[in-house]
């Protein structure tokens, strides 16, 4: 598990945080007064997880002077750049040279959870390309994300519908076709993972928030 790599995806714009983003990118936003990726790299630091590496795009230079290199978390940060951003598959694609371990990672920068992060390593991929982690529906998406069927798999629609974490776990060859240095999300490159059975679902019963909008920084976490 020391080995082992996590990505934070922290180059969005974060729009709908409004005139908070203004001035300051989404992942230093306070979130119970600490930057919510702060509370990403404490839990990693917490699992014995050392190597971390971080997308930036927008204000990305804030977010560099802010974490450094990680040394006071005891974990070794670096940086994948992005201009203009590529979007979540692109900035993975892009950032895969830096990512020292297969299979790796990602969490994106403005989701809040109690999950242990040391129990990523109990993830075993087998035959698939991905894990992705999946939570019952909160109020602000209650139609889901995803069906997840008895046997972990998924498909776009169903009678077990759940939300999509922003938690994955991937082989690097799952971004084999995604073009570098070009724009490209997740979700299309989900859609054709799915339908050739190489995502399996993982459901966690920890707290997990969506921090996507100002009034979801009062969320309780206690």
């Amino acid at each position: 598990m020391p080995n082992s790599t996590i990505m934070i995806l922290a180059a969005g714009r974060g729009l709908r945080m409004g005139e908070l983003t203004k001035s300051i990118p989404k992942p230093l936003i306070k979130f119970h007064d600490k930057p919510l990726i702060v509370w990403h790299l404490e839990k990693i630091a917490a699992a014995k997880i050392k190597n971390v590496v971080i997308n930036l795009s927008y204000l990305g230079n804030q977010i560099q002077n802010y974490l450094g290199n990680g040394s006071q978390w005891d974990l070794d940060i670096h940086y994948s750049e992005e201009n203009p951003v590529l979007e979540t598959a692109g900035g993975i694609k892009k950032a895969i040279p830096l990512i020292k371990s297969d299979p790796f990672v990602v969490i994106n920068s403005d989701i809040f959870t109690n999950y242990d992060y040391s129990n990523f390593h109990k993830c075993d991929l087998k035959s698939k390309e991905a894990t992705l982690f999946f939570t019952n529906n909160p109020s602000h998406n209650k139609s889901g994300d995803y069906d997840i069927d008895l046997n972990g798999n998924l498909s776009k629609c169903g009678i077990n519908m759940k939300t999509f974490c922003g938690i994955g776990i991937y082989k690097k060859i799952f971004f084999d076709n995604v073009p570098l240095d070009m724009p490209s999300k997740l979700s299309n490159l989900f859609d054709e993972k799915i339908k050739n059975g190489l995502i399996e679902a993982r459901m966690i019963d920890d707290l997990w928030l969506d921090i996507g909008t100002p009034e979801r920084l009062l969320s309780p976490i206690d």
